[in-house]
């Protein structure tokens, strides 16, 4: 069973995952990354640019889920080194800070209060996100094409995408088709037809939608609403 809430941390998702039907499960990109816990571990999970296959082992998992940008500057690595990767934290950071923080997830109430509360103390240490890569999320977000998001921003196409390579992965465009299937997905699952739903969310028909999606998630929208 899957649950999540909104995190103290500004912007930031706090999740519970206990797999109730074996088999593998699929975890769509989202331009996110997340800090894990999984059976007193500690992992890191990259930006995907595609759907992340769980290979189904059962038992509960935890996770706090950064906002798009925020978390290279939370755990001190660029977002495009971990792209598409799961990693133990301890191939990260130094080993002996790398198990005292897993020390004090596991010594919480429960391993969610424990990665929420790790969050908050990283970003009390950091201090503030660079306000600029609010601003590329929020206006790839609504649709905007990235030649003009960076003369909005007064930044170069080049500087645009080394900077969304360190924040979020990937370039410009990829982060803008992410977040363009999750728009799409949001409509469909609340009862948009699928045809609308392309119309609204920037595709040229309903068939540029279903392709997008399933290069992205190896799945149809019909399989994704479905599941």
């Amino acid at each position: 069973m899957y649950a999540e809430r909104a995190s103290r941390l500004t912007g930031a998702v706090v999740w519970t995952n206990t797999p109730t039907r074996p088999g593998p499960g699929r975890v769509l990109p989202d331009g996110c990354m997340d800090l894990l816990w999984y059976d007193g571990r500690l992992l890191v999970a990259g930006p995907d640019t595609r759907a992340h296959l769980t290979d189904g082992t059962p038992g509960r998992w935890a996770g706090v889920r950064f906002h798009p940008g925020t978390a290279p500057a939370l755990l001190g690595v660029p977002a495009a080194e971990l792209r598409d990767r799961r990693v133990d934290l301890t191939d990260l950071w130094p080993a002996a800070r790398a198990r005292n923080l897993t020390a004090r997830v596991n010594a919480a109430p429960d391993p969610a209060t424990g990665l929420e509360r790790a969050a908050l103390s990283r970003a009390a240490d950091t201090g503030p996100t660079d306000p600029l890569l609010a601003r590329i999320v929020t206006a790839l977000d609504a649709g905007r094409p990235v030649a003009a998001t960076a003369d909005a921003l007064g930044i170069g196409a080049r500087q645009l995408h080394r900077r969304s390579l360190a924040a979020f992965g990937y370039g410009p465009k990829t982060l803008a088709r992410v977040l363009r299937l999750q728009r799409a997905l949001a409509l469909a699952r609340n009862g948009t037809p699928l045809a609308e739903t392309a119309a609204r969310t920037g595709f040229a028909d309903q068939a540029h939608l279903t392709r997008d999606i399933r290069e992205l998630t190896g799945a149809t929208p019909l399989q994704l609403l479905r599941g």
